[in-house]
């Protein structure tokens, strides 16, 4: 099986409720599946290529060397970060060169889009950002653009859900593969955080990112 790195470093910023639930839920679907093992992570020490060498403490040997994981003990990243995490120099060139050169995969979704605003390249891997949640929780239709693909091919043409629906900005329909949308003529256009007026409300898409393949979903 694939190994995943279920990465949601929350320490600076809100707690969503849901973040908990989503990680025990990705550990969920690969154990039943088989198809990757699970680590969680709530911090980002493994966001990182350099060598971890520790020593242990009492239980093993006392002082006895050991190397923990890191991004090179992963296929993928599940992402549920928020806001500004403390990633330095060193581990945010790994992480792009992980997706990049390596060509792992990245997965984020939720608040995943509102991490590392102060971090350009972050923002071109994942496709877009974060830009308000004009309507705050509620119910509103997903229209489902590509059924074919393996991430929607089980979803209706369209369905209602209850959630923050986000807007979305900084991104291009020519630079990555929109797999569903909000149904904007079902959506209060005249909220007054809407700052979109094209309508394009993105919910999922794809793109590639040098070698690496990224999935956002804002559900």
């Amino acid at each position: 099986p694939k190994r995943v790195l279920a990465w949601a470093d929350v320490r600076n910023a809100y707690q969503h409720e849901s973040i908990t639930h989503a990680l025990s839920t990705i550990a969920r679907l690969g154990d039943q599946s088989g198809l990757w093992e699970t680590v969680i992570r709530t911090d980002s020490q493994p966001i990182t290529k350099q060598p971890l060498t520790f020593k242990s403490g009492t239980g093993i040997a006392t002082g006895e060397q050991f190397l923990a994981r890191t991004l090179k003990d992963y296929d993928a990243i599940f992402f549920f970060g928020v806001r500004e995490i403390d990633l330095d120099a060193v581990q945010r060139a790994d992480l792009l060169s992980f997706v990049h050169d390596d060509g792992k995969g990245f997965v984020a979704t939720h608040a995943g889009a509102t991490a590392f605003f102060s971090w350009p390249e972050f923002g071109e891997m994942l496709g877009g950002r974060f830009d308000e949640h004009p309507w705050g929780i509620t119910d509103a239709t997903v229209v489902v653009e590509d059924r074919a693909a393996p991430m929607t091919k089980h979803l209706p043409a369209s369905f209602v859900v209850n959630d923050e629906h986000y807007q979305l900005k900084d991104f291009s329909r020519g630079r990555l593969h929109v797999l569903a949308r909000l149904d904007a003529s079902r959506l209060d256009l005249g909220a007054p955080l809407v700052h979109r007026t094209d309508n394009d409300f993105p919910v999922a898409w794809t793109k590639t990112y040098g070698k690496g393949r990224v999935f956002y979903s804002t559900l």
